[in-house]
């Protein structure tokens, strides 16, 4: 069902077409009580027993068991052993009170079970939000597409994962970079080039007119480019050479081959942030691995490397000539690692070999110029630092910036922010490329960075297939074999894949079509505008939902689903909230202050289980957020948000609000109601989905 708001009132009821990239959570009152709970029970425990014992707090299995509970006893046990259940009793006769609870019970085996004051909570959970700052900076690397062609299905889960743990920091009040690197000389770009010049025999003006034309979409053409020169190698491999004459013009910046790179990858880095962009994702600051060479980063670190004895010269074998760091440094690499992103090489094909650093051609393979990019992140190679210079400013008012190599080419009179020097380091990477970050971390370790080495993390995850019926929605041809897998796999280099743009056009229309089915009175720009933001929510919740872990099979019917754990069940939990209070604006002129229009005595009165429930489970939100930056698991922060939605969807249904004949009661609706759409909203906006005002 399809609910239109146009024509309300909007003074108090949240409406925004697309999410904010600096949404907060409500007041941290959860967080606030369990960090009392634990350091009142810490301080107990030390004070009665002499024993200093982590104080762990859960949620209970059952709602009626309480709020918390504490498995505290069970490690007590085996330290003054006795059962965990007489340990338990014994302190909650003898705890102190502790503001904000109202009782704590021995339960079970051993548990000590916590129960809110629930009038005073809620009178807290409705005060304006407080979020505390840390400004030591975390830098955040994500998307990371090669800039030689569209950016496909699996670059979007990437996206989607990297910029949601960029809102989940930022909600929390940490200072996060969001950094896109682009890889503008590495093998992808030189094919591209190379076909270009050796197969199309176009010239630089050739090509740069091919990407200024705006009936092609040059990202999709190259696309197709490089998928021709992938299977023109394949039957001549004696034409390879293409690719190490063009990878060597473009390390040295000159030649016709160059030029070619750059007009590549500079059209497609600008089409890459069109498509992140149509699903709300911005960054701060694209380097550019060109600058990593040109400004002779990767110079100074590959001076250090030398000198720390890292890395070695090999003067015989397989890799004589060459540049490597020993096998022992690091773990092995998985069976299928590959040396260079989304491109197979013969390049320690053997996971147990020294990983090349520098080929024996001198040109330096893609790990070692990352390396030189990861020690700048930490601000550790002193003296060292890009120019840059502005390359877009969003609509949300948010500037981007791009590496260049000399300051004549910056932003004349622009205020540069301090880019780099993190204290942590998230590398947004796939599952794949695990042995490639574990040499980088083995690098800083060996160079005696060994805090840094533990603070650089890969946020790895898992390829984004297709279902067999998604295939067949695409026109994608499948074997009787292919047909009856769980998933499909995708190949660009093959050129069997599914653009972004053409899943994101493809989400829209779908949704397009049953938005105008639903409802006709919808004028055609505001069905188009919901029935985008619709598909925006159903892509970036499916790609939330699953862990990292999961291989994900892409599916349309699914993801666009109203029902069930889906992106716009969540946006029809908000669109309900909004037509409660939007309703009762219309009838009474305007919403009050909850905090200050409900008594604790009135929570106290109305606030039965059910409602407690919703409430409580709102107000964990910040603590759910916390939850899943310490597990690394955007998808428990999906499932936090979809069983709020749920809770409050039983809400809608049990509580006639606008009915309500008891004005006091009322006012208690209205507020979980408000508290609820607040919640949801700044849930879904950390998630990058929209909330459109009608589903």
């Amino acid at each position: 069902m399809i609910n239109s708001l146009e024509g309300g009132k909007r003074r108090s009821v949240v409406s925004s077409s697309r999410p904010e990239l600096s949404a907060k959570v409500s007041a941290p009152v959860f967080l606030a009580l369990e960090e009392r709970l634990r350091e009142s029970v810490s301080n107990y425990v030390s004070a009665k027993y002499g024993i200093s014992v982590p104080v762990v707090v859960e949620l209970p299995r059952r709602p009626e068991f309480g709020d918390l509970a504490l498995p505290l006893c069970f490690g007590l046990a085996k330290h003054l052993r006795r059962a965990p259940r007489k340990i338990a009793e014994e302190l909650t006769a003898n705890l102190p009170s502790i503001a904000g609870v109202r009782s704590i019970e021995a339960a079970g085996g051993g548990y000590l079970n916590v129960c809110f004051d629930r009038g005073a909570y809620a009178v807290d959970v409705l005060s304006p939000p407080q979020v505390s700052a840390d400004k030591s900076k975390i830098i955040v690397e994500h998307t990371n597409i090669n800039p030689n062609k569209a950016a496909h299905i699996g670059h979007l889960r990437n996206a989607v994962l990297g910029d949601t743990l960029v809102r989940m920091l930022r909600a929390l009040g940490r200072e996060v970079e969001a950094q896109n690197y682009i890889d503008n000389t590495g093998v992808q770009v030189a094919d591209v080039a190379a076909a270009f010049h050796f197969l199309e025999r176009r010239s630089p003006r050739d090509v740069e007119a091919l990407a200024a034309d705006p009936d092609i979409r040059f990202d999709h053409y190259c696309w197709d480019i490089y998928a021709a020169i992938s299977r023109h190698y394949a039957e001549h491999p004696e034409s390879l050479y293409w690719r190490t004459q063009a990878l060597s013009a473009i390390e040295s910046g000159s030649g016709e081959i160059a030029v070619l790179g750059r007009i590549v990858s500079n059209a497609i880095v600008n089409r890459h942030l069109d498509t992140m962009l149509r699903i709300g994702v911005e960054y701060d600051v694209l380097p550019r691995e060109s600058e990593i060479l040109h400004l002779e980063f990767w110079s100074a670190a590959f001076a250090f490397l030398k000198q720390r004895k890292v890395v070695y010269f090999e003067n015989a074998g397989r890799n004589a000539g060459c540049w490597v760091m020993p096998a022992e440094n690091f773990r092995n690499a998985p069976a299928g690692a590959r040396p260079d992103r989304d491109q197979p090489s013969n390049e320690d094909a053997d996971a147990s070999a020294s990983k090349v650093i520098v080929r024996s051609n001198g040109t330096v393979t893609y790990v070692g110029k990352d390396i030189a990019y990861q020690l700048w992140k930490f601000g550790l190679l002193v003296g060292k630092d890009f120019h840059y210079a502005p390359l877009r400013r969003y609509s949300s008012g948010r500037q981007a910036w791009v590496s260049v190599a000399n300051a004549s080419a910056s932003g004349v009179g622009a205020a540069v922010p301090a880019f780099g020097s993190g204290t942590e380091v998230y590398n947004v990477i796939d599952a794949r490329q695990a042995y490639l970050q574990d040499v980088v971390r083995a690098a800083l370790r060996l160079l005696g960075y060994k805090r840094q080495a533990e603070r650089s993390i890969h946020f790895s995850y898992e390829m984004v297939a297709l279902s067999p019926r998604c295939c067949v929605e695409l026109g994608i041809e499948l074997s009787d074999e292919d047909g009856k897998r769980p998933y499909v796999e995708v190949s660009g280099r093959k050129g069997f894949g599914v653009k972004a743009d053409d899943l994101i056009d493809r989400l829209i229309e779908t949704a397009y079509e049953e938005v105008r089915d639903r409802h006709r009175d919808i004028s055609e720009a505001a069905c188009r505008e919901i029935a985008t933001q619709i598909a925006v929510g159903a892509l970036r919740y499916f790609m939330l939902r699953f862990t990292r872990t999961t291989v994900i099979a892409f599916d349309f019917a699914e993801a666009l689903a109203f029902e069930g754990e889906t992106g716009p069940y969540l946006q029809y939990a908000v669109v309900r909230a909004k037509n409660i209070l939007r309703k009762f604006e219309e009838t009474t002129g305007e919403l009050p202050d909850f905090s200050t229009a409900i008594s604790p005595q009135a929570w106290s009165r109305h606030l039965d289980e059910n409602l407690w429930q919703l409430l409580l489970a709102a107000s964990r939100s910040r603590w759910a957020i916390s939850r899943a930056i310490a597990a690394g698991e955007p998808a428990q922060l999906a499932r936090h948000a979809f069983e709020l939605a749920r809770t409050f969807s039983n809400f809608y249904h049990q509580y006639p609000v606008l009915k309500e004949a008891n004005r006091e009661k009322q006012m208690v609706l209205l507020g979980i109601a408000r508290y609820v759409l607040d919640e949801l909203t700044s849930l879904l906006s950390i998630m990058g989905i929209p909330t459109p005002d009608a589903m």
